[in-house]
């Protein structure tokens, strides 16, 4: 029978297209990690890699494979948290992905407070795409998820906690009426966005063609901070989370926010997790926790 040891090589490999970077991941010598994957192909009676010297492919066997082994790992690691009676308590290390619109400006004053309520606890906070961690958490690969909606996933319980106003800002100088900005004379304004894999970007896309300004392409930012100093130095609009705007390590500088008639902008954020965690009863804790502290900073 295939070891786990031996199906998480294997699930590395595919997942960085190399045994190089695989055994550096894995943390192990490449000649072990070789050795094992041909032992467990040996035990499987298949090839599960196509093996060339611009790196490793699975087969077609080896993907169906791999997508099975995944699910053995995730199930292997809620053994150990049942073992272990994490089921309903917050202890041990916590693998939590978040998207940097968002880690950053919440997750700090939260912290703090789970330490104290939680001092057996470690958060291991891994900054990413939103979309691509629903994936890495469907996978196992982290074991819950803080960020905007939507996310999907038939194995996962997905835990709305609060809406985040989005406000549109300007450089101090932008020409804006005393009375605020009319819809109207946003239009053809230059509006600068993320990476276009950010909900953010997304939205501020939508936003920019309801009010018809332009999405400038050649200036995607590549955080929150990046987009902040383009607005300041004039470069255009943006579109920027209340809870960035409050942070000490955000905030208002070289901005303000333009009043706009009946601007209703927002995002929702979530939290999600896999259904069948054995941690499930403390990650309802966590969320309530983010949803009370997140509802206080935005008051």
């Amino acid at each position: 029978m295939p070891t786990l040891r031996q199906l998480e090589y294997l699930v590395t490999i595919a997942d960085t297209g190399s045994f190089a970077l695989a055994a550096r991941v894995a943390n192990v010598s490449q000649p072990t990690l070789s050795q094992q994957v041909r032992t467990l192909e040996d035990r499987l009676g298949a090839r599960l890699l196509e093996r060339s010297a611009a790196g490793a492919m699975l087969t077609p066997v080896g993907r169906t494979i791999v997508a099975t082994a995944r699910r053995m790992l995730s199930d292997a690691s809620d053994i150990v948290a049942l073992a272990a009676g994490a089921s309903n308590s917050l202890a041990g290390i916590l693998r939590l992905g978040t998207t940097p619109t968002l880690g950053p400006y919440l997750l700090s004053p939260i912290i703090a407070e789970l330490h104290r309520m939680a001092p057996n606890l470690r958060l291991h906070v891994r900054e990413g795409i939103p979309d691509e961690q629903v994936l890495e958490l469907s996978r196992g690969e982290i074991d819950v998820v803080l960020g905007p909606l939507p996310m999907t996933g038939d194995d996962l319980t997905i835990e709305p906690l609060f809406r985040e106003p989005l406000h549109l800002v300007a450089a101090l100088d932008h020409p804006t009426d005393a009375g605020g900005t009319m819809p109207d004379d946003l239009a053809g304004s230059p509006l600068l966005t993320l990476d276009p894999r950010h909900h953010l970007a997304r939205q501020a896309a939508e936003i920019a063609e309801r009010y018809g300004m332009t999405v400038a392409p050649d200036y995607y930012g590549t955080s929150l901070d990046s987009l902040h100093q383009m607005v300041a130095s004039g470069l255009g609009l943006a579109l920027l989370p209340s809870l960035y705007l409050r942070s000490d390590v955000g905030g208002l500088a070289g901005l303000k926010v333009l009043t706009v008639e009946n601007w209703r902008a927002h995002r929702s954020i979530a939290m999600a997790w896999r259904r069948q965690s054995p941690m499930s009863a403390a990650f309802r804790l966590i969320a309530d926790h983010v949803q009370s502290c997140a509802r206080t900073l935005l008051a």
